[in-house]
């Protein structure tokens, strides 16, 4: 009852003695205070963008470089080559000011040339890539020309502590590969695949492109490279997401899985209440800056521009194309339980609300005994079914009224909370938990996550979180810097709840309730919600999940066999596809390409001539130990060659894409650029990155072990395959596949990747017996 009165700031009347006004000074100064906060941060903001373009100096250099001049100008006036003498006709009048002032603009002058060619030296310092083909594998080291371009690469950047963004100035753009280049990597990475005779014909239409067509739209390419900074990424964000028409639900998005081994509180509200805060510090540093941006080995940064959009940001559906929409600020967070959608207010009295004042928001979310309205429950399916009838239904009963203000309420939120009813579960022996677990993450009921927002953060009944994340505002490992986050809050800080389960602290005040957001459908309406359901619901049910946990070994024996562990672990899947389809495929591994400005991904091949030879020596049982050695040796270092060549913008798949896109806004027609654009990826795969941040290290805290995430199969007759490498003797595999299709399984593919995984370890142990042996002999 007193919110009304709250929500008037002040009331006049009109009496015999003349005029009456009342102000309600909480309100105001609730007003005015938010006005305060919203100036401090613009202020904050054009302050961080002056302080970024001019790394790695510092104002305090510029104050300096002033004082340094000034002092020579005014003691030595006859010094030789006086740039201020030489300027002073030029200003107002001959006074001491114009002597201030020509210091100051000669000071300024110089200093911004300085920093520039500084910038522009680091710049070119970045595009050195040979760094990256060295020192892989147990003893070797850096030769000594990287080791000086490393020094020098040091002495340019560690001027001052960098900024989140301060290096992205600096950051080389993407190169862009020649047409002889990606034909003939293309060429080889199919070799393995396709008859003898459908050889030739790709390799005829990939000669008549090189020679042809591919000129002219090699020169457009050229073109938007020297314009954009990243010549691939909008192009990737518009076609492969933004356009796509199909359902993001288990198509798109993906997720992450809580820690498995540490379960510090089971109340559900007090665990909502700690997520929800480590999320809302994360997103402080975040607007601050304050998050030291990723450095591979110390030297070369990695892009930070995906942080941008990692909060207060939703994916507004259209007709034809979806558009990503990012908010400057948020003051709230909406809440989902049970059917009903809550707007919970995190700011009050100008300070961030406490993990024990949250928590008594999420008791009374979870203690409301109301029933959703009719449509309520099941209104967020319209996020999980086809694009543009969600764009139709939202223009048709979401452009006006209390709908509207309530779709923008989610719309403009931080993020999106989903409080479940169920329980997330681990289990060593029941695996079907943690299936469970991860299925609920990837789609739930198919209505109670809003797929839209940037991510939604799950609750458990028992106080085990996980998300579910929107693919297309940015890549897994931006969600994995957030996620490592709140992990190591949740786990570094054991006084953060009570014996009771509770968290820690007492309420400064009472917070502001959750208010419930109010919807208004017709029967028209209703229809169309049941529809992206039943849409949802088909999807969902076609999800064969399964996560599959190796804890026989893991990385360490990987490193001792001097083979890079993703490498290890790619040919794996070769062999464990192979003896479950008896055929070869065309392998996806997503590649980071943030080493250069705003990139994203390339694709790595990781299905080719060397792991196919050593595949079918595997399977051949006349083929020796030494030779199936040595060609595991071959198709590792071919692997890994492809990844480096990928991560160094040497990749195929984006280049070939993006030519793809030009031949389309050309209307030209490209036989070779079709036939390779309808190649399907029956096996997609991708590494879930560990340990990115140095706060979790789990030789400090040995049992924050995270599951990692996953993904849904991306065709309908192959596998997804998300892994995770946690610690050194552990590995999750994260399969699926459709059970729509008689030729995927993926519990079968499971036991495939384990057994495949043995053989691989008895090669190595027998491999070292014979070297032993012939030692010995000797």
């Amino acid at each position: 009852m007193d919110e009304p009165r709250m929500g008037v700031i002040f009331t006049f009347s009109i009496t015999q003695e003349g005029w009456n006004i009342k102000f309600n000074r909480e309100v105001f100064n609730i007003i005015w205070q938010s006005v305060i906060r919203s100036w401090k941060k613009k202020c904050s903001i054009i302050y961080n963008k002056i302080i970024n373009r001019i790394y790695p100096a510092s104002v305090e250099s510029l104050l300096q470089t002033i004082l340094i001049f000034t002092t020579i100008h005014l003691t030595l006036r006859k010094v030789s080559y006086n740039l201020v003498e030489k300027i002073l006709p030029y200003l107002f009048s001959s006074s001491h000011l114009n002597d201030l002032i020509g210091c100051f603009i000669i000071s300024l002058f110089l200093w911004l040339v300085t920093i520039y060619t500084i910038r522009y030296v680091l710049k070119l310092l970045f595009m050195y890539k040979g760094w990256m083909y060295e020192a892989r594998g147990v003893g070797k080291s850096f030769s000594f020309a990287t080791k000086v371009w490393m020094n020098v690469t040091k002495l340019f950047s560690k001027w001052r502590k960098p900024m989140l963004y301060s290096f992205q100035g600096s950051l080389p753009t993407l190169p862009l590969p020649s047409i002889e280049h990606t034909t003939h990597t293309y060429l080889r990475s199919v070799q393995p695949l396709l008859h003898k005779d459908n050889y030739k014909r790709i390799e005829r239409l990939a000669n008549e492109f090189r020679c042809g067509v591919g000129i002219k739209l090699q020169r457009y390419l050229i073109l938007k490279s020297w314009w954009s900074c990243n010549y691939v990424s909008d192009w990737w964000e518009e076609f492969v997401y933004l356009r796509n028409r199909s359902p993001i639900m288990v198509n798109s998005n993906y997720y992450g899985i809580d820690v498995i081994h540490m379960h510090q509180t089971k109340v559900q509200s007090a665990r909502a209440a700690t997520a929800i805060y480590s999320c809302l510090l994360y997103r402080r540093l975040i607007e601050r800056q304050e998050i030291e941006p990723i450095v591979v080995r110390d030297v070369v940064p990695l892009c930070s521009w995906q942080y941008k959009r990692v909060f207060n940001t939703t994916r507004i559906p259209g007709i034809e194309i979806d558009r990503i929409v990012h908010f400057e600020d948020s003051k709230y967070i909406v809440v989902y339980h049970k059917g009903k959608y809550f707007k919970l207010q995190i700011y009050f009295k100008n300070r961030l609300l406490l993990p024990c004042e949250i928590e008594l928001q999420i008791q009374s979310i979870l203690k409301d005994t109301s029933k959703p309205c009719q449509g309520e429950e099941k209104l967020a399916a319209l996020t999980a079914g086809e694009r543009s009838h969600w764009a139709k239904v939202r223009k048709a009963y979401f452009s006006n009224g209390v709908n509207r203000t309530s779709l923008d309420a989610i719309d403009q939120s931080a993020f999106f909370v989903a409080l479940d009813d169920v329980s997330y579960e681990y289990c060593a022996l029941h695996a079907e938990k943690l299936d469970n677990y991860s299925r609920i993450l990837l789609h739930g009921k198919g209505y109670d996550r809003w797929f839209d927002k940037s991510f939604t953060l799950c609750i458990g009944r028992n106080g085990k979180i996980g998300f579910n994340a929107e693919h297309a505002w940015a890549d897994s490992p931006i969600m994995g810097t957030l996620w490592e986050f709140t992990i190591y809050f949740h786990v570094s800080l054991f006084s953060i709840y009570k014996e009771d389960g509770h968290t820690m602290g007492t309420p400064e005040f009472t917070p502001p309730s959750p208010i419930r957001l109010q919807w208004d459908f017709g029967p028209d309406c209703h229809k169309d919600i049941e529809t992206s359901y039943l849409v949802a619901e088909e999807l969902l049910k076609n999800v064969d999940m399964h996560i599959y946990v190796h804890d026989m070994y893991g990385k360490g024996f990987m490193k001792k066999c001097s083979i890079s562990p993703d490498s290890y672990i790619q040919m794996a899947l070769q062999l464990a596809y192979y003896r479950d389809t008896n055929k070869f495929s065309l392998t996806y591994e997503a590649a980071s390409m943030r080493l250069f400005r705003e990139g994203r991904t390339e694709t790595v091949r990781s299905c080719t001539i060397e792991s196919v030879a050593w595949v079918k020596a595997m399977e051949l049982k006349s083929s020796t130990v030494d030779l199936r050695y040595k060609l595991l040796l071959d198709a590792t270092a071919q692997h890994q060659k492809n990844y480096l060549d990928a991560m160094c913008g040497k990749g195929i798949d984006r280049h070939l894409f993006c030519l793809y896109i030009v031949s389309k806004y050309l209307k030209v027609e490209s036989p070779f650029l079709k036939e390779v654009m309808n190649e399907t990826w029956k096996l997609s795969t991708s590494q879930t990155p560990h340990g990115q941040t140095s706060k979790l290290n789990l030789k400090k805290f040995p049992n924050c072990v995270s599951a990692g995430g996953g993904f849904a199969s991306v065709v309908e007759d192959g596998y997804g395959v998300s892994y995770i490498i946690t610690g050194e003797n552990m590995i999750f595999f994260h399969i699926s596949s459709k059970y729509s299709s008689p030729e995927t399984n993926s519990k079968r593919f499971a036991n495939q990747i384990k057994r495949a995984l043995v053989d691989m370890k008895d090669l190595f142990l027998e491999k070292k017996k014979l070297q032993s042996q012939a030692n010995g002999f000797r």
